[in-house]
């Protein structure tokens, strides 16, 4: 009886290492998995907003991807650059290198929302004015150049709908 009792100690001791290392598994896996499409909806979604806003992409229908409609709809930049009311609407835009650096955050594979702290710049925007627009851009003070993109800090808020990480909103923060 001794023998038997220290066996099924054995056992039992043994499946729940296993079972806490399988449950480590996965849920390693399944953090690698959220984040992994967390950066890829920012990098894409952000990298998507600056073109359209700089006019090098024309149809803001594909931001439905990565943004909600109510997130669109509040993005002043985004109301401006649909409106032709854009820095960069006499500017003809190649070109840009899009940076985004974000923060560490945690997901758990339960979670249906998370916070990401990111920074966004444009060190390098290459375009022209645009022939028509050079002599009244050049008249009223403007640059042969595109101007900067400013550099911003934003804290976003993401959801996953149906399986699919969506940026809810984007608040910039003060330096």
């Amino acid at each position: 009886m001794k023998y038997l009792r220290r066996g099924v100690w054995y056992v039992a001791g043994r499946l729940l290492v296993i079972c806490l290392i399988f449950g480590l598994m996965i849920t390693v896996f399944y953090y690698a998995m959220n984040l992994t499409n967390i950066q890829i909806v920012l990098k894409d979604g952000m990298a998507g907003r600056a073109k359209y806003i700089m006019g090098i992409t024309e149809d803001p229908s594909d931001l439905e991807k990565y943004f909600q409609a109510n997130c669109l709809d509040e993005d002043e930049m985004l109301s401006a650059a649909g409106q032709g009311n854009s820095p960069y609407a006499d500017y003809n835009i190649r070109g840009i290198d899009h940076r985004l650096e974000m923060g560490f955050m945690w997901i758990w594979p339960w979670d249906n929302s998370v916070r990401a702290d990111i920074s966004e710049q444009i060190p390098r925007i290459d375009g022209r004015v645009k022939g028509l627009k050079a002599d009244e851009v050049l008249a009223g003070g403007g640059s042969v150049y595109p101007p900067e993109w400013p550099e911003a800090e934003y804290s976003v808020q993401l959801v996953r709908e149906n399986g699919q990480w969506k940026i809810r909103s984007m608040t910039e923060k003060a330096r």
